[in-house]
């Protein structure tokens, strides 16, 4: 290692000693096969304690770690031996650039200060919650115990519940209904409630929005059940009814909601939602197994469906993307995205519509939807069939 180097090292150490160290980045390394791309340095809180944070920028990912100064000291050592070619040193009194050319030799530059105060981050600051384990409802679902902890049994629903309600909020927030002081929301198969109860609460009590919430459900016994722990719990606009989702008699609505429904009841609650005109249309399909019976393959594509596994899991984009396309056709923006880790459960992907504003021209997406058809050799796909008669 270079004298100059060995200064660099001093310099961060006597500036980080003296309160003076803004920042540190280490960038340009010299060795091209290296995925690192950059290193910077920055003083961050800890639990009270004074720390250093050092992010490693890779081609495609960023590495976070804490330190503390001896740490440190050892880690830019061992940076510094690659080297990198350019370093700079950003303190209140002096910026230090060290600067290695083709040849590797160094050079160190002491030049006047860019900036005048270091920033210190509080590193170990909370994540918001958007559920809390300690919510009473949640016992009372089996969700978690007295003591307010997820049952060890319930980890993976408690993790997809919370992100649920994290994401309803993303999705809320990018609508024209992130004002609304009332709503009124429909979810279609609502099953044991887990995801109804979550965001009834989480609109309620910490959106404070006035909020009508009704879960549709077939099986008498879970209606009865959420029923009971609705009233329980006090949540006086939250209501379950028996039926089935293409049956259900609906009005004007804000928001409509079905996870998980199988197969066509996803179709038939998409349909309901655009036949209500509701704002928002958030929907995790669960099986495909209509379009995936209607396939028609005799192109290249056969190539691919002849596998069991991988003529479902087409089966599942081609219907999605139908969904999806028949959204737009409609008026809405879609998305579609995975909303939680595959490893929490398996119906993790939503296919989501938010209402426009203007008007649009329905023909360009039926003609997408018709090309895709065709190619899959598919005479019937049923949302779209739904949709196309009512027009």
């Amino acid at each position: 290692m270079s004298d100059d180097s060995l200064k660099f090292i001093q310099q961060f150490i006597l500036s980080y000693q003296q309160g003076t160290f803004i920042k540190l980045v280490l960038s340009q390394p010299a060795q091209q096969s290296l995925d690192l791309v950059k290193v910077s340095f920055q003083p961050v809180q800890v639990k009270s304690q004074n720390q250093i944070k050092l992010v490693y920028t890779h081609k495609t990912k960023d590495i976070t770690k804490i330190f503390d100064l001896a740490q440190v000291e050892i880690e830019l050592n061992n940076l510094l031996e690659i080297p990198f070619k350019t370093g700079v040193l950003l303190c209140t009194d002096f910026d230090w650039h060290l600067m290695h050319n083709k040849k590797l030799e160094s050079k160190l530059l002491k030049k006047n200060p860019t900036q005048k105060q270091p920033s210190i981050q509080a590193h170990d600051h909370e994540k918001k919650r958007f559920v809390a384990p300690t919510d009473h409802y949640l016992q009372r679902l089996g969700v978690c115990n007295e003591n307010g902890q997820v049952q060890k049994s319930m980890v993976d629903k408690f993790k997809q519940i919370h992100k649920y309600v994290e994401t309803f909020e993303g999705i809320l927030k990018h609508s024209k209904l992130d004002k609304a002081s009332k709503l009124t929301i429909v979810d279609m198969g609502s099953g044991k409630g887990y995801l109804t109860f979550a965001l009834y609460h989480y609109l309620k009590f910490s959106r404070r929005i006035n909020i009508t919430m009704i879960g549709v459900e077939q099986r008498p016994d879970l209606v009865n059940l959420c029923n009971q722990i609705a009233k329980e719990e006090s949540f006086d606009a939250l209501s379950f009814t028996e039926g089935s989702i293409a049956n259900f008699k609906i009005d004007k609505i804000d928001v409509l909601i079905a996870l998980h429904a199988c197969d066509t009841a996803t179709d038939d609650a998409i349909y309901q939602g655009v036949s209500s005109k509701a704002d928002i249309i958030i929907t995790a399909p669960c099986c495909h197994k209509q379009v995936r019976q209607n396939l028609k393959v005799d192109n290249q594509i056969k190539h691919i469906t002849q596998f069991g596994i991988l003529e479902e899991r087409q089966a599942e984009i081609l219907t999605d993307a139908i969904r999806a396309l028949s959204l737009e056709a409609q008026g809405y923006k879609s998305q579609v995205f995975e909303f939680i880790a595959d490893a929490h459960t398996h119906k993790n992907v939503m296919v989501v519509g938010t209402k426009r504003t203007k008007q649009i021209d329905p023909k360009p997406f039926y003609d997408k939807i018709d090309e895709l058809k065709q190619t899959f050799g598919l005479t019937y796909q049923h949302l779209d069939q739904k949709l196309r008669k009512t027009e």
